[in-house]
């Protein structure tokens, strides 16, 4: 009885083991490559897949882009300057088979290949131009990558540059050039803003003497006026003065004169003419009296 027990609980537990070796759950990222006696018969998944156990192999392959880190990598330039670089390479799985199949280390042969094609695209490059045209760069490693990894079913999706370090020298050039181009710009800065200050000054002081003359003119052309008014205004009033008026203005006149501390005057021989008039009113006031 105990004997039979065990036999069953025994059969339970290998039927359990290999119910488990022959369902498998794959993921919607994963898949499986199956090997029938060593035969290779395709990918299978995602879902469940169900294997024969001990006649299948599954090999499982992760289809989410992942990354491989290459280290600092010592290169000469075209103009043979020692440089040293670092970059990640992007890559996925597209066809799980060849992926199994083509290559035993796909991270180890891609470190290899990645290293000799950074020494050849960078052997054709001057040392200016490695540090200028780091995305050049990583557009024709990531070309010749690809063209190599596609027949391992893996497509190299990017290629980064991360650190590019030339020598010393260079970098104390690099840093004497980056200081003299600073303090360049700082003087061409300040010289552009004197110039914009003077030009301003001289501006204003343009528009200070444009308005000065323009009020000085518009001040003299007021004064013209009014000497002209009052010119018109004399000449008004001395059209409407008689012969009689202009006889008291002269003899106002001669008042103010006798009034002065003078003791000889002087008169033109016009006076006789003068005092005419004067003698004629005289007259013609008598007669009136006279009446």
């Amino acid at each position: 009885m105990e004997v039979t027990v065990f036999a069953i609980v025994l059969v339970v537990i290998l039927f359990i083991i290999l119910v488990v070796m022959a369902l498998k759950i794959v993921r919607e990222y994963q898949r499986l490559v199956v090997f029938r006696l060593g035969r290779c018969i395709g990918q299978r998944g995602p879902g469940i897949v169900v294997l024969i156990p001990i006649v299948d192999q599954a090999v499982w392959v992760d289809l989410r882009e992942q990354y491989l880190e290459i280290p600092h990598q010592t290169c000469i330039t075209k103009d043979n300057a020692p440089i040293s670089i670092d970059f990640l390479i992007y890559w996925k799985v597209v066809e799980p088979v060849l992926s199994v199949v083509q290559v035993r280390n796909f991270a180890g042969a891609s470190q290899g290949l990645a290293t000799t094609t950074l020494r050849a695209v960078i052997g054709d490059i001057s040392l200016d131009d490695v540090l200028a045209r780091r995305e050049h760069i990583n557009q024709v490693l990531r070309v010749k990558l690809d063209e190599v990894t596609e027949r391992w079913g893996v497509k190299v999706t990017a290629v980064e540059i991360r650190e590019i370090l030339p020598p010393r020298e260079v970098q104390e050039a690099m840093n004497r050039q980056m200081a003299a181009e600073r303090n360049r710009r700082a003087m061409v800065t300040e010289a552009d803003g004197k110039r914009e200050a003077a030009i301003k000054v001289a501006e204003g002081e343009k528009q200070s003497a444009i308005l000065r003359a323009e009020g000085d003119r518009q001040a003299a052309i007021l004064r013209a006026e009014g000497f002209s008014l009052a010119l018109d205004k004399i000449f008004a009033i001395a059209k409407t003065v008689d012969a009689k008026t202009m006889t008291l203005q002269y003899f106002e006149a001669l008042k103010s004169l006798g009034a002065g501390a003078s003791t000889k005057f002087i008169f033109p021989m016009e006076f006789g003419k003068f005092l005419k008039p004067l003698v004629g009113y005289a007259e013609e006031a008598v007669e009136e009296e006279k009446k």
